[in-house]
């Protein structure tokens, strides 16, 4: 790539939904760190120039939930597939200007992440100046694993959250013959905040409730009547249901039995919550976090709070908590009525990324050293993803439809608008979305599960 001199690394992020936003632009963030230790000008961080882009879809975070994940963009909007390719792709032939973006950082599910990449190989192809491609997961890898990592094959780094992920996503490719060298160790980037310690007359407990975790009604309801039954057994203590999203929002999973509606018919005492905002802020009065298997208890762990993973459902691969194993952490409600807290295995804290210290704060050293490598290339290769029409030619095409792209990775006609709709035109067509979201949400919420109960008389 050409020398920049505005010192200025331009990414753009492209995110489908609050949670996976929030990893893209920290992620963007520590992409533009300066390594710990290093102070000569050649190694001086390159100031980040952050552009937001919000995929158009099911999950797409309102501004609440923006507002709460509170990562700001120098500018960010709501496209299509076909509006960010035409956003991101290079200007003119090849051997024409610098590309728009130095990186673009794709925060999506894996068939969202397919299409960009095969979107992105089909607008760069032969043009040797390209944006790095940079993927990887929003939190605990515990299903789909082959499935997803193929899916986002083809980026330049497939950043792995922990030295127990690097192992298993290197495995899966090497498995399949693909290449597995862009496979890069790195963490969580919303790791963080001040270490744990006790305050004397606080004893608070937060559970950390997950969209589809568990699933059914029946087991939702489970754990609240035990969280409501241990605030009334703990008079004393101070008993959070931390939320993901409010009825009607969407996140990174589908939300059918929304929690805050189950919770009306259980009569809390007074000293039970509802929470919602920033994790971080949460756990900072937080003595003891619960959860089936969300990815808070990585950040939980890693400021030394007391961490419980529930056993009550099974330790199920469907639950994800099945990743805790040999943590220390996994344990029963009776256990914690009881008042049982957790001791976590140091090596497992380890190998999972999310070990306290100082640590972590070179866990990033290596993405930036392969990113800055792959910068400093007159060119790079061309984007090649193990998934074309030769590997998989009854999996891609439909993938690359939903995105409305054709099985070569151009969009399909009428897939975007040369301009973008304003005045009246724009009103219309936001307020028919809007409407179509918050159909589609009640018949998630409402409809499906009154469907499949009288399926099953």
């Amino acid at each position: 790539m050409p020398s920049r001199t505005d010192s200025r690394l331009r990414i753009a992020v492209l995110a489908d939904s609050d949670t996976r936003w929030k990893w893209g632009a920290l992620t963007a963030r520590r992409l533009a760190e300066q390594a710990p230790g290093t102070d000569s000008a050649a190694t001086a961080p390159l100031a980040p120039e952050l552009d937001g882009f919000l995929l158009r879809g099911r999950a797409t975070p309102t501004p609440r939930q923006l507002a709460e994940v509170g990562v700001a963009a120098d500018a960010l909007r709501e496209v299509t597939m076909a509006q960010f390719l035409d956003a991101v792709a290079l200007p003119g032939p090849s051997g024409s200007p610098v590309p728009p973006y130095d990186v673009i950082v794709l925060a999506l599910v894996g068939g969202a992440a397919q299409a960009a990449l095969h979107g992105l190989a089909a607008r760069l192809r032969g043009r040797a100046r390209r944006p790095v491609i940079v993927t990887g997961y929003v939190g605990v890898v515990y299903e789909k694993l082959a499935d997803g990592l193929l899916l986002r094959h083809g980026a330049d780094i497939v950043l792995a959250n922990s030295r127990h992920d690097a192992g298993r996503f290197r495995a899966v490719y090497e498995g399949v013959g693909a290449d597995a060298s862009a496979v890069t160790e790195a963490a969580l980037p919303f790791l963080g905040g001040a270490a744990y310690t006790a305050q004397p007359g606080r004893d608070t407990v937060v559970f950390a409730a997950q969209p589809s975790v568990p699933e059914s009604r029946a087991d939702r309801r489970y754990l609240l009547e035990r969280l409501v039954g241990h605030a009334r057994l703990h008079p004393e203590r101070e008993v959070v249901l931390k939320l993901r999203s409010k009825p009607g929002e969407h996140t990174t999973h589908i939300e059918e039995h929304p929690f805050q509606k189950l919770v009306k018919g259980l009569g809390p005492p007074p000293n039970f919550s509802l929470a919602y905002g920033n994790m971080g802020e949460i756990l900072d009065r937080a003595d003891l976090l619960v959860t089936v298997s969300s990815t808070a208890a990585l950040e939980s762990l890693h400021r030394s709070v007391p961490t419980a993973v529930l056993t009550d459902l099974g330790v199920r691969e469907v639950l994800g908590n099945h990743h805790f194993l040999g943590s220390g952490c996994l344990a029963s409600w009776d256990r914690l009525d009881a008042g049982h807290r957790p001791v976590p295995d140091p090596e497992w804290l380890a190998a999972q990324g999310v070990a306290p210290g100082d640590a972590y704060h070179r866990a990033f050293d290596q993405v930036r050293a392969r990113m800055g490598e792959l910068l400093a290339r007159e060119s790079l290769p061309p984007i090649t993803p193990y998934y074309t029409a030769a590997t998989a030619p009854g999996y891609l095409p439909g993938i690359l439809a939903r995105h409305h792209l054709a099985p070569d990775g151009s969009p399909l006609p009428g897939a975007a608008p040369a301009t973008e709709r304003t005045g009246l035109r724009r009103v219309i067509r936001d307020a028919v979305r809007d409407a179509a979201r918050g159909a589609y949400r009640h018949g998630v919420q409402r409809v499906a599960p009154v469907i499949r109960r009288m399926g099953e008389l």
